[in-house]
């Protein structure tokens, strides 16, 4: 197509259906914002229709999924990198969103508590910072990247802050957008140096011509590039040194916003983070020269290895001193976050991917179940803090049987599936000859033994004789149906839970480089001089 002299470019039919998720996910979002349009505002009424888009969101992922076999690139012209990639991480992480955006739906239902007039703003918020999370995952392209991240991040800032009269929610959401504007003009600023470097935002042509000899790969303005890419992922992971904003936007934010970003938001940037490492280091991609590979992925993965041992120590030692629960799983979460970025240290092999997506799976249930409980306590209660959950055994006897559950899983301990998510992870660090890390890891699980027991001593043998905690009967499904899918995962579907992830950790996205020219699914790719 042609207009004034200029070729403008228009996707096919494969591109569009390739990129179904997506597009369900923008359409549920205009759904949600016509649908007052025509009713009266009406929260259930609007959660059914995100409902609806959530289950098409779902069916269309597993449609895309029986259709692709190997990674492939789409929405570029004929001849160009592609701006996006679908693949089968992609597709993993996309039905675990859709599953999870299905739950915090439910909380929210559960709590109550919002008015009709926001229940649209609402879903649109969280619609579109799922649609961000969607492509942060299906890109290999700089720039790609940095929109979506800002799509991901930008509605976050203000679910944190969702209670305008809320004073800790409005701090909450106030950090949140000052520590994630910094981690932004970080990333932009190193995505800058890497384009003026080389001339292309595209990943895996950066990998080839970092990679050919004489490149100066271990460069100080490419070290200060990659640097800024960094703070901008591990900003989202919650990693050290970019944890501080966490524990204090996730105890003032709702619960369901901090269900939300304890799980979809770290996993986006691991999922993203994973697949940069990936691209730059993985054979056949193409570090080319032996000393090139050296200089840059020796320095790279120890970088990794060091802030992830960092991330999950200072998680674990500073969530022995919290009394909210709330702010407690706060902390663990970063140091759940430190756990999963030491498979990103693994630069050999996908067996790091594979850990992270077993991790991610089992993490989604431990998570949402936790939040879920505290979320059942504090609406009952009034209350986030340990001594809210004091005597549960006897006050809600199934909500303190699937917060044990939960707690002993996010410890690592059988029968429940954190101890295979875990064991799996070791496995990989072990392989890869990550020894070091393995004892880092395994350390940290005993220092985190104890504030998770802590809890489950106060909820089953310190009893003060506190009223009975009235739950909702779904709520309590729900988190006894989350406490059933870890027991499962952790005995009778172990094996299925390796298997998927080892499933979904094959035929990624590796376009065939050569020394002068990418060739992707789409077409042949010349490289700048």
């Amino acid at each position: 197509m042609t207009l004034l002299g200029s070729t403008f470019w228009m996707p096919t039919t494969s591109d569009l259906a390739s990129f179904a998720p997506e597009l369900v996910l923008i359409g549920t979002i205009v759904a949600v914002l016509v649908v007052p349009l025509i009713t009266p505002r009406a929260s259930r009424l609007t959660a059914l229709v995100a409902g609806i888009g959530i289950l098409l969101l779902a069916m269309a992922t597993v449609s895309v999924a029986g259709s692709v076999v190997r990674g492939i690139g789409g929405l570029s012209p004929s001849g160009r990198a592609p701006m996006l990639v679908v693949d089968h991480l992609s597709l993993a992480f996309k039905m675990l969103l859709s599953l999870f955006l299905a739950g915090v739906v439910l909380l929210w239902l559960l709590g109550g508590k919002f008015r009709d007039e926001d229940s649209p703003e609402f879903f649109v918020l969280l619609l579109g910072s799922a649609l961000g999370m969607s492509l942060m995952v299906s890109t290999v392209n700089l720039l790609m990247l940095v929109i979506a991240m800002e799509l991901a991040s930008l509605p976050s800032y203000v679910l944190a802050g969702f209670f305008k009269r809320n004073r800790i929610g409005a701090e909450a959401s106030m950090k949140y957008a000052v520590f994630g504007a910094i981690a932004s003009a970080a990333m932009i600023y190193g995505c800058s140096l890497l384009y003026g470097i080389y001339g292309t935002l595209d990943i895996p042509t950066l990998a080839l011509q970092i990679g050919q000899p004489g490149a100066g790969a271990g460069g100080g303005l490419l070290s200060l590039a990659l640097v800024g890419l960094g703070v901008g992922l591990l900003f989202k992971i919650s990693a050290f040194p970019l944890h501080f904003w966490c524990p204090d936007v996730f105890e003032g934010a709702p619960i369901e916003v901090t269900t939300w970003l304890s799980v979809a938001s770290k996993g986006a940037g691991l999922v993203a983070l994973l697949r940069v490492v990936f691209c730059l280091g993985h054979p056949g991609i193409g570090i080319e020269g032996v000393e090139a590979a050296r200089a840059l992925l020796g320095p790279m993965a120890t970088t990794i290895g060091v802030v992830a041992a960092i991330t999950c120590t200072v998680g674990n030692l500073a969530a022995y001193r919290q009394a909210s629960v709330k702010r407690m799983l706060a902390y663990s979460s970063i140091a759940h976050a430190g756990y999963m970025l030491m498979a990103a240290a693994i630069l050999t092999s996908n067996a790091g991917i594979s850990a992270v997506i077993a991790y991610l799976i089992v993490y989604l249930f431990m998570n949402l179940g936790a939040f879920g409980c505290v979320a059942l306590v504090y609406w009952a209660t009034g209350s986030e803090s340990s001594e809210a959950f004091r005597g549960l055994r006897r006050r809600a006897p199934w909500l303190a049987l699937a917060m044990a559950a939960f707690l002993f899983s996010l410890v690592g301990l059988p029968p429940f599936g954190g101890w295979i998510a875990k064991f799996k992870l070791l496995w990989a660090l072990g392989q890869a000859d990550l020894w070091w890390l393995v004892v880092v890891a395994a350390v940290n699980t005993l220092f985190s033994l104890y504030y998770y027991a802590r809890l489950v001593w106060v909820m089953f043998f310190d009893d003060d004789d506190q009223p009975i905690v009235r739950a909702p009967a779904l709520g309590q499904t729900l988190l006894v149906g989350c406490a059933v899918v870890l027991l499962l995962t952790g005995t009778v579907m172990a094996s299925w839970l390796v298997y998927q992830a080892d499933a979904y950790a094959r035929d990624l996205y590796v376009p065939a480089l050569t020394k002068g020219t990418l060739y992707d699914a789409v077409g042949a790719v010349t490289m700048h001089p």
